[in-house]
């Protein structure tokens, strides 16, 4: 009996033992090899298992393994996995992560350059950054350091900023989130407010310029702006934040992850609610963001994950622009005056006013075939729903309803409501109504990618896009009258009293079906050359439904509009040295026009016949250097626009004609230049220059004949040599990040812009006695912040304080031409002086 009671104390001691001496605590630091930063929310996995955790803002880790040895399997997105063994407690010290070949589905569908191998010019902006001074700026504005960006806030409102890149505007820029991509179907345009929340999920952003490294099956013109979410983090915890800003601005939110759970799932969510009274004077906003990631280890070869995510918003807008003299001469001065606000009942009313809401959901399958070959496969959907405000009638915008003697002074609706009221049985004279749009989209993005062996690599893939949009105008405020009548004669809402919620002005539907196939093969030469060719096939199918035109009762359909398109690039990287490096690439392609340039008639069915492709062909070569203090890029880029879709219309009415313009070419050309300094632990220094010329290269005519097929007018263009317009062509940018203590520091950024020529349609350009285009005058801007990390309790806290435009400099940033003086241009004003404060507490 005591001997069987020795055999188990003795059984359970060497099990207790093998069990503590089974765990071992892995320690690390995970960095860029090439600028020799910490790279944060690296992941960190026990290689066999789920047992994982991520790196911290400082790229340091700490993860308690399963097994006494074995080996830790560390990556980033857009960086190759790095494997390393241990041996019990073990301590990895500063581990380097550099360009990889990963297969992982981020790196595979939202095709992730990576430095030193993919051939093209692109900037790389961490979650971290984007933490630190994002602030109060609208989301795109992260950028406006970056070579070949401008982007502005446009009138102001919550959401409504713009970007350009290379003098290209997003109509004509890939903006992908996660490799789906989000431009508008119809028009390419996008649309920042349906995307607000993105700053608190973002992982990492990269602006990928010219032509870019994505695989999709419709290139862009000017680029690629490829935004990673955060996925599912392996470690349980999360944050809560909250901060202030100028002009009542207040937001709150939280993110909590699960952590990697011994079945192989794993959870991330984030919400946060956000408000304020806007900058600009009536552009009051309130918005809710929300994100959600799930995903499971299905087994070694299978994962899925599901991703969701929106921003359900309203906001007050500038939308009319003013002249210098109107906006110098108003009480709340030209960056706040506008003109597009009033009082009703006591209380902010707006005659322009935004609200949509447009939710994001992909289904992602990864497939590990084998160590050498994956299939990532996203299914896709979103679902917008809103509009915008618009005003019928002469009374809303007068000097005459104004509450005071400026036109830029609040609209007095109340003085309207009580004219409507006396009006009686003759209804409304003026009302407000909105634009509604909404849409259903679904996709299918499924890519294969293979190596061949050590050198070849092969990746190819299906674009399948269906969208349809809906668009109607429909009475949302009579203004204390009791119907109103529309004045549209071809419509059956002519005639009739209109009330609350009924349809007026047009009533349609744009339908695109766009599918392609795109493939490319790279193939590492050597340890220093890297080259790669890549094409693309697709079809867009264009129709429209109309349902409001009086000739025919019930709906009338176009017949379906084709266009193909194709296009070819290949480019090559070669590692001069463990520093410098030089790549090249050239493209071309063949675009389809959008839906928008198909059907000139907005809700009619008659096709545009003299729509054609946009070609465009681009050459780019770039040099870089790397090393441990120092990093640079140079850039030389040249792109030949040809066939730019450019249309417009005369007449009115029933004589109203539409024309379509070809032959309009556009030569896109310039040098960037971007660096980094390291100058110690404390101190480093960025900076970057960006110098284009871009200009129209063409004088074209258009005959315009009537249904008879007589001609009727003629439409001159004399546009060769003009400047492009709507974005500055010189742009560069200075930064100094000081390192206060281990967790805090504070930053300065300067940011100029000049040779910015005010936005003009070409097509008004009929003589060459006309004056040149306005050029707005050259702004510099200050930015300041202070970061200061510490602990609240067994928390780690996080208090950022920044201001931008410190020297609250007043400056001009959008500007429509009129007769190529500043007197007559209709501008927007910049922001002043703007600050922030925000706390994040980890758990």
């Amino acid at each position: 009996m005591k001997n069987t009671i020795k055999v188990m104390f003795l059984a359970v001691a060497l099990m207790f033992t093998a069990f503590t001496m089974a765990q071992s605590t892995v320690t690390g630091t995970v960095m860029d090899a090439d600028l020799n930063s910490p790279l944060p929310t690296a992941s960190v996995v026990e290689k066999g298992t789920t047992n994982g955790t991520t790196s911290d803002f400082d790229g340091n880790f700490t993860l308690k393994t399963k097994s006494s040895s074995g080996v830790i399997e560390i990556s980033y997105v857009g960086y190759g996995k790095i494997s390393m063994p241990f041996n019990g407690d073990t301590n990895l010290g500063n581990v380097s992560l550099s360009s990889g070949n990963s297969l992982d589905e981020i790196m595979i569908i939202a095709s992730v350059a990576v430095d030193r191998k993919t051939p093209v010019a692109v900037s790389t902006i961490k979650a971290k950054d984007i933490e630190l001074k994002l602030g109060t700026q609208e989301f795109p504005e992260i950028l406006k350091s970056t070579p070949g960006v401008y982007v502005t806030k446009q009138g102001g409102g919550y959401g409504d900023s713009r970007i350009n890149l290379r003098g290209f505007n997003s109509e004509n820029v890939a903006v992908m989130i996660n490799g789906v991509p989000v431009n508008d179907m119809e028009n390419g345009a996008v649309y920042w407010s349906n995307w607000a929340g993105l700053g608190d999920v973002t992982s990492t952003m990269q602006v990928q310029r010219g032509l870019g490294a994505s695989k999709v099956a419709v290139a862009s013109v000017g680029g690629t702006i490829n935004i990673i979410t955060k996925t599912t983090d392996a470690e349980e915890g999360g944050n809560f934040g909250t901060s202030i800003a100028n002009d009542g601005y207040f937001k709150y939110g939280m993110t909590y992850s699960t952590g990697l759970s011994d079945k192989g799932f794993a959870a991330t969510v984030s919400a946060s609610k956000i408000s304020g009274d806007g900058y600009v004077d009536g552009t009051e906003f309130s918005g809710y963001n929300y994100f959600v990631s799930l995903s499971q280890q299905i087994n070694e070869a299978h994962r899925l994950s599901f991703t969701a995510f929106g921003s359900q918003q309203e906001h007050g807008q500038r939308f009319n622009r003013s002249t210098i003299a109107e906006l110098q001469d108003t009480d709340s001065g030209p960056q706040k005056a506008n003109r597009d606000w009033g009082y009703k009942n006591g209380e902010v009313y707006h005659q322009s006013y935004n609200f949509y809401h447009k939710p994001q959901m992909s289904i992602n399958h990864l497939w590990d075939i084998d160590d050498n070959s994956a299939l990532s496969t996203a299914v896709y959907a979103s679902f917008g729903s809103g509009g915008g405000r618009r005003d019928e009638g002469s009374k809303i915008g007068s000097d005459d309803y104004r509450i005071g003697t400026s036109g830029l002074q609040p609209i007095d609706f109340d003085k309207i409501v009580a004219e409507n009221q006396a009006n009686g049985v003759n209804g409304s004279s003026d009302i407000i109504s909105s634009s509604r749009n909404s849409h259903e989209w679904y996709g299918l993005l499924s890519t294969y990618k293979t190596s061949i062996n050590d050198n070849l690599t092969l990746s190819g893939g299906l674009d399948a896009r269906y969208y349809v949009g809906s668009h109607w105008y429909q009475v949302d405020d009579l203004l204390g009258g009791q119907f109103f009548l529309d004045n549209e004669t071809d419509t059956f809402a002519f005639g009739q009293p209109l009330k609350v919620g009924d349809r007026y002005n047009k009533d349609y539907d744009g339908v695109v079906n766009r599918y392609g196939l795109f493939a490319q093969a790279e193939y590492q030469v050597n340890e220093e050359l890297n080259v790669f060719i890549a094409g693309d096939i697709s079809n867009s199918n264009y129709k429209q439904k109309e349902y409001m035109n009086n000739t025919i009762v019930g709906s009338r359909e176009s017949d379906a509009v084709n266009f193909s398109g194709y296009g070819i690039k290949g480019g090559g990287n070669y590692n001069l040295d463990t520093n410098n490096n030089v790549f090249v690439n050239v493209g071309y392609f063949s675009k389809a026009p959008f839906l928008d340039d198909v059907f000139l008639d907005e809700d009619g069915i008659v096709p545009n016949e003299g729509a054609v492709n946009e070609k465009v062909f681009s050459a780019e070569l770039g040099y870089g250097f790397r090393s441990e203090k120092f990093s640079a890029n140079v850039n030389v880029y040249h792109t030949k626009w040809l066939d730019k879709s450019l249309n417009g219309s005369i007449g009115t009415g029933e004589n109203l004609f539409f024309y379509n313009l070809q032959g309009i070419d556009a030569l896109h050309q310039g040098v960037e230049v971007d660096f980094r300094y390291k100058a110690n632990d404390n101190i480093t220094l960025t900076g970057m220059a960006s110098l284009g010329d871009w200009q129209w290269k063409s004088n074209v005519s258009a005959i315009i004949r009537d249904q008879a097929g007589d001609a009727i007018d003629v439409v001159e263009v004399v546009a060769d040599g003009i400047k492009v317009g709507d974005a500055a062509q010189t742009t560069f940018a200075l930064g100094l990040d000081y390192k206060l203590a281990q967790k805090s520091n504070i930053y300065v950024d300067y940011n100029f812009a000049g040779d910015n020529y005010a936005s003009y349609d070409v097509t008004n350009r009929g003589s060459a006695d006309l004056p040149d285009v306005w050029e707005v005058p050259d702004f510099g801007l200050f930015d300041v912040g202070l970061k200061h990390g510490f602990a609240i309790g067994s928390f780690d806290a996080t208090l950022i304080g920044k201001v931008n435009n410190v020297f609250n400099t007043e400056y001009v940033s959008d500007a429509n031409d009129i007769d190529g003086t500043a007197l007559k241009a209709q501008v927007y004003y910049g922001a002043g002086r703007t600050y922030s404060v925000a706390l994040k507490v980890n758990f």
